[in-house]
């Protein structure tokens, strides 16, 4: 037996985002996406995202300070992906900017030699070369600079007796 799908009146939709905007930052984009999938109308979503914007339950630039401190602390993300993943969520640079200021310059690299340090021994290589190689892949893909990776991986000479 096939479950009806619930469509959301406005008043519906506002409240059920209202709360979750409470519990949790959310940004425009994501906002939307949710409306879309309820199957919201184009004009009623823009609506209640105005809205919710009017009340602060959304403020991107807020927003932008949360994912920055959770996905740095967190996930132990570097910079450059945090900063792609705010774009992907359509946040105005100059958001990014204020809350990519969070993040400290000493705090960025800690985090980078410890998940380096971490990752160290599980990775295989025929030699320090191969080795090295992979440990700046890695740390690509976590999304630090390459200034910062070249730094740490160098300092990191202990790691390879």
């Amino acid at each position: 037996m096939e479950r009806k799908k619930h469509i959301y009146t406005e008043q519906e939709a506002y409240q059920k985002l209202s709360a979750l905007c409470a519990m949790s930052e959310q940004c425009c984009h994501d906002v939307m996406q949710k409306l879309k999938r309820w199957e919201v109308v184009p004009e009623v979503a823009e609506r209640i995202v105005a809205r919710l914007v009017k009340e602060r339950f959304i403020d991107e630039e807020r927003y932008a300070r949360a994912f920055v401190k959770d996905k740095f602390r967190y996930n132990h993300w570097g910079r450059v992906k945090i900063e792609m993943e705010l774009k992907k969520r359509k946040i105005a640079q100059r958001h990014i900017e204020i809350g990519l200021e969070e993040l400290q310059e000493e705090d960025n690299l800690d985090v980078l030699r410890e998940i380096i340090k971490k990752k160290r021994p599980s990775v295989k290589g025929k030699n320090e070369y191969e080795i090295r190689g992979k440990l700046i892949r890695y740390a690509l893909g976590k999304g630090f600079p390459m200034e910062d990776i070249i730094k740490v991986v160098g300092s990191l000479d202990e790691c390879f007796d």
